[in-house]
C-alpha cells in the first residue's frame, strides 16, 4: 500500500511516472516505482528527482528472479505494477511472452518484496 506522503513524480516530456519523493526529518528519499529505496539515504529534493531519473523505469523490462519460499529460484518478468501489487510471470525460455503459455503467474504485495531480485 501506497504510504500517504509519498509524493508521485514524473518524468518530463512524457509525464511518465518513475516513483516517488517522500519526507524524512530534513531532507527526503526517493523510491522507484516498484516502491524500493533508491539513491544513498537522506537526500535533498532535487538529488531525490535526479535519483529517480537515472534509474527511470527501464529496468522493469528486464529479466528477475523470484525466490521462493522453499529457496528456488524462478525467473520472471514483470507483468504489472501498481500502488498495492507487483504481478510477475515465470519466464523459463522466454516464455512469458508467448501467448497462452500457461506459465505460472505470481503476485507480490507493493512495495515489491526483497525476494524479487534483477538478473
Amino acid at each position: 500500500m501506497l504510504p500517504d506522503d509519498w509524493i508521485e513524480h514524473r518524468r518530463e516530456g512524457d509525464h511518465e511516472l518513475v516513483g516517488w519523493i517522500a519526507p524524512d526529518g530534513d531532507g527526503f528519499r526517493a523510491y522507484d516505482i516498484l516502491g524500493r529505496p533508491v539513491g544513498d539515504g537522506v537526500l535533498d529534493w532535487v538529488a531525490a528527482e535526479e535519483a529517480l531519473e537515472v534509474r527511470g523505469i527501464g529496468f522493469l523490462a528486464a529479466r528477475h528472479r523470484l525466490r521462493l519460499a522453499d529457496g528456488s529460484e524462478r525467473p520472471v518478468r514483470i507483468s504489472e505494477v501498481n500502488t498495492t501489487r507487483v504481478v510477475v510471470i515465470a519466464d523459463e525460455w522466454g516464455s512469458a511472452s508467448a501467448v497462452g503459455s500457461g506459465a505460472d503467474v505470481f503476485e507480490l504485495g507493493f512495495p515489491a518484496p526483497g525476494e524479487l531480485m534483477i538478473e
